[in-house]
C-alpha cells in the first residue's frame, strides 16, 4: 500500500529463518538465505514470533553478517500466544479465532515489524496467518522476503505432482485414524493426481513411517525430505515396494517433511 495515508505506517515483513532449526548442524546463513532478506532482518527491531528463543538465536547468527539495528536486549520480541499454537490462528481446532490487530500497534506508530517462525517461511506450516490477516485489515504493506520453504523444497525434489499438491498438516495420533487419513490421502493421490504433502513432530517420524508402509499401496510413491539446505540432507522418493526392502529412513531427531503421489 502506497499513498499518504500509509507513510507514518510501518511494514509488515514475513522474514524466513533456516531450516535447521533441531537439526543437529547449521547451515551457513549466506547459502541459504539472500543478502537482501538477511540486511532487511537487520534493520529490524520489533518483532513478533513463534519463539523468542528461536528468534534470538537467529538474530545472533545475522548480527556477524549485517550489524543489527539494535543491540539484542534492545529489541521488542513479542510471541504469539500458546493457543495459537496449539489450535492454530484460524479457529479450526474449536478456539477462537484470533485478532492480531494489538500485536501490531508499532506498525501503526510507524515502526516494522518482523514475523518469523523457528524454521521456514512464517505462516506457512507455521504459526502466523492471523498477524499478516490482521495487517491486510489494518491497511498496513506485507511484504514476504525470499527464503527456503520445506514444503516446497520437498514438492521441486520429489518428482510427484508440482501442478497440483496439498499440504494436510499433521497426520492422527491414533493409529486406526492414522491409517484412515493415510488411506484417504492416498485414495485422493491416486484418483486426482494431487500430491499430499505432510509432516510430524520427529520423535513420531518412526511410527509415521511404518504406519505408511503397511497401509499404502505398493505402486503408490513415496518421498521423504529430512535436513533440507543443510550438507547432510537427505531427499528420496520410491515407489512403496521397493521402501519395503530398506531400513526405516524417518530417524527420531530430524524434522522431515513427507509426500505421497503418484
Amino acid at each position: 500500500m502506497s499513498g499518504a495515508a500509509n507513510t507514518a505506517r510501518g511494514t509488515l515483513y514475513l522474514v524466513p529463518a533456516p531450516l535447521d532449526f533441531g537439526c543437529d548442524s547449521q547451515a551457513p546463513l549466506g547459502d541459504v538465505l539472500p543478502e537482501a532478506t538477511l540486511r532487511r532482518a537487520a534493520s529490524l527491531t520489533h518483532w513478533i514470533c513463534e519463539n523468542a528463543k528461536s528468534t534470538r538465536g537467529y538474530l545472533n547468527r545475522i548480527a556477524p553478517l549485517h550489524p543489527l539495528a539494535a543491540p539484542l536486549q534492545a529489541q521488542s520480541i513479542v510471541e504469539l500466544p500458546r493457543e495459537v499454537h496449539k489450535k492454530g490462528d484460524h479457529g479450526d481446532k474449536g478456539s477462537a479465532v484470533f485478532d492480531a490487530k494489538t500485536l501490531l500497534a508499532p506498525a501503526l506508530q510507524g515502526h516494522d515489524i518482523g514475523l518469523v517462525s523457528e524454521a521456514g517461511m512464517p505462516a506457512i506450516a507455521d504459526p502466523g496467518s492471523s498477524v499478516v490477516r490482521a495487517a491486510h485489515d489494518l491497511g498496513l504493506a506485507v511484504v514476504p522476503l525470499v527464503g527456503p520453504v520445506s514444503l516446497l523444497l520437498t514438492l521441486a525434489a520429489s518428482g510427484l505432482n508440482g501442478q497440483n499438491f496439498a499440504f494436510v498438516g499433521y497426520l492422527p495420533q491414533d493409529g486406526a485414524a492414522r491409517a484412515q487419513r493415510i488411506r484417504e490421502l492416498e485414495a485422493l493421490a491416486l484418483r486426482q493426481g494431487q500430491t499430499q504433502l505432510f509432516i510430524e513432530t520427529p520423535y513420531r517420524n518412526p511410527a509415521l513411517w511404518q504406519a505408511l508402509l503397511q497401509t499404502l499401496q505398493p505402486n503408490s510413491r513415496l518421498a521423504l525430505a529430512a535436513g533440507l539446505t543443510l550438507a547432510t540432507a537427505r531427499i528420496e522418493s520410491r515407489l512403496v515396494r521397493d521402501w519395503k526392502q530398506l531400513p526405516v529412513p524417518a530417524d527420531n531427531r530430524t524434522p522431515v517433511v513427507f509426500a505421497l503421489g503418484r
